[in-house]
């Protein structure tokens, strides 16, 4: 029995996520305007948001093991682990109550496996952290747990700080600055009346301008093929950093990106006359996600910020 007091309060989480998310991502509205425009829908009340994805530190107090409560106490259910040897991350995803919501998406960078110079930066800002965050909120209360997902953590990091991460770990970086901040939202393509493939939505988004991620190629394919993903190169955004002499430096960093999915039918339901989210691919692919996390990576955006000089 789905508990209807916290799919509520599930309600004031992801639209306080998604109204931030937007208001911050001109490629979101830019994107959702293309498709009213060309008659794909007539509103963004009909995407289906395939998933959300947030990224953690693994710390004491936080990463994973924290933030999974919020979503675990409105009903959602962990899935599958996933491991990013290179990016030394570790991920799980959670299937949500009810189809009407996003599957959720959570990384933890593996902070012990980074040099120990590089570690001892992330520990200077979340050893202030003492107890696990989470536990002091009312899950109940969606306004609070909304405001808590979109403050900081920890206090502002200097640049100098930020760059040192960078250089070992574009990840680690991302997340001292951005917290909690939502990394992305995909666009379900599969459910799209036209434009409905991720070659064809692809050959869209790029005909109205908007850049894609080339890593490993712009189509990001399963290996039993029916999980086909790609995703937009982050915007720049200007960041404020603390200076390290009592003020504070702006710096264009990377921020958040849109992602599209096509879950294709599978094959014991062919014959489904109008397959919906039971009948398709689930889950994620590790290897599509390796590159799409790459979305904010500077080898992607240094390529955008080429095209828009």
């Amino acid at each position: 029995m789905v508990d209807q007091k916290r799919l509520a309060t599930l309600d004031i989480i992801m639209n306080g996520l998604m109204r931030r998310y937007k208001e911050r991502v001109p490629d979101v509205q830019g994107i959702i305007n293309a498709m009213i425009a060309e008659g794909v829908i007539r509103s963004e009340d009909e995407i289906e948001n395939d998933h959300v994805a947030f990224r953690t530190m693994g710390v004491p107090h936080l990463g994973i093991a924290s933030l999974e409560k919020v979503f675990l106490h409105c009903g959602y259910e962990k899935r599958d682990m996933y491991n990013f040897e290179q990016k030394r991350v570790t991920a799980y995803w959670y299937a949500p109550p009810t189809p009407k919501y996003p599957r959720i998406f959570i990384s933890e960078l593996r902070v012990h496996e980074l040099t120990p110079a590089t570690a001892a930066i992330i520990h200077r800002y979340t050893d202030t952290v003492t107890s696990d965050p989470v536990d002091a909120l009312d899950l109940d209360d969606g306004h609070q747990v909304d405001a808590f997902l979109h403050a900081p953590l920890w206090r502002t990091p200097t640049l100098s700080d930020y760059l040192a991460l960078a250089a070992e770990s574009e990840f680690a970086s991302w997340v001292i600055y951005n917290r909690y901040y939502l990394n992305h939202f995909t666009v379900s393509v599969h459910n799209l009346p036209k434009y409905n493939t991720i070659a064809e939505f692809n050959e869209f988004v790029e005909r109205h301008g908007f850049k894609l991620n080339d890593s490993g190629g712009k189509i990001k394919v399963s290996s039993d093929g029916n999980l086909i993903q790609s995703s937009t190169v982050a915007e720049m955004v200007d960041a404020e950093f603390d200076d390290g002499q009592g003020g504070t430096v702006i710096h264009r960093i990377s921020g958040s990106y849109v992602e599209f999915a096509e879950r294709r039918v599978l094959p014991q339901y062919a014959d489904v006359p109008a397959p919906s989210r039971e009948h398709r691919r689930d889950g994620f692919e590790a290897a599509n996600a390796d590159k799409i996390f790459e979305s904010t990576y500077s080898a992607q955006t240094a390529k955008r910020a080429a095209d828009e000089m």
